[in-house]
């Protein structure tokens, strides 16, 4: 039996995090020209980078993702986006009676566009030298975690995860009154799963190529280990 899909969605919600910040000068202000009302959630480097883009208009359309979760980022930006409230956003159906009564329990709001990429893992350890634990400090959860779950959910949502991808994306927006098709959305989200597997693909080659003792000139190892 065939679920219900809206052929076009307005984006109203969008969470941005990118590593590559290039082309957010034109593509940031563009979607809030289209799309005046719409809300940006964001963190860190992009957070701030977006408010550079907007000046005196940032206070009116970006808000940090700490503020909407309700939950301070952890030192060192550990954990950012890994929130309930922000999956429940992204995961929700539409058409789906129980999603829609959790979304108004929880006072969570459906996400409707995710403008992820990720860290460049490969040419980061291509460098020489670099050893496991530096590895290991640089592979991203709550990224892949996004783009997976809005790329799920392209019944809904839209997963850019390609800066070339701006300019395709505010085009049918400006074509279709401020809404993206099914046909795009399903689109992004087949470049999104691509992006994420090319990612763990170079995590697994990095791990895979050292040995155990090249992990273990990396720490120090206490005998025994502690209990809980």
């Amino acid at each position: 039996m065939a679920i219900n899909v809206d052929g076009f969605i307005r984006p109203r919600h969008v969470i941005v995090s990118v590593s590559d910040k290039s082309g957010l000068e034109g593509f940031i202000p563009a979607l809030l020209e289209i799309n005046p009302d719409m809300q940006l959630y964001s963190t860190g480097g992009t957070y701030n980078k977006i408010g550079q883009i907007l000046g005196n208009q940032a206070s009116s359309n970006l808000i940090p993702v700490s503020e909407y979760t309700g939950q301070p980022e952890t030192q060192g930006g550990l954990v950012k986006t890994l929130d309930f409230k922000i999956y429940l956003g992204l995961l929700t159906e539409t058409y789906n009676d129980a999603h829609q009564q959790d979304l108004k329990r929880t006072g969570a709001v459906p996400m409707d566009m995710v403008v992820v990429n990720l860290y460049p893992f490969k040419e980061t350890m291509s460098r020489p030298g670099v050893t496991v634990e530096e590895a290991r400090g640089n592979i991203d959860i709550g990224g892949p975690t996004m783009i997976r779950a809005s790329a799920k959910n392209f019944i809904r949502v839209a997963a850019v995860v390609d800066p070339g991808d701006y300019g395709k994306v505010i085009s049918e927006m400006r074509a279709n009154n401020g809404k993206l098709s099914f046909k795009i959305r399903y689109e992004l989200a087949q470049k999104a799963f691509e992006h994420t597997a090319v990612y763990d693909r170079h995590i697994a080659d990095f791990l895979a190529g050292k040995s155990f003792e090249d992990v273990c000139t990396c720490y120090d190892i206490k005998e025994g280990g502690t209990t809980q």
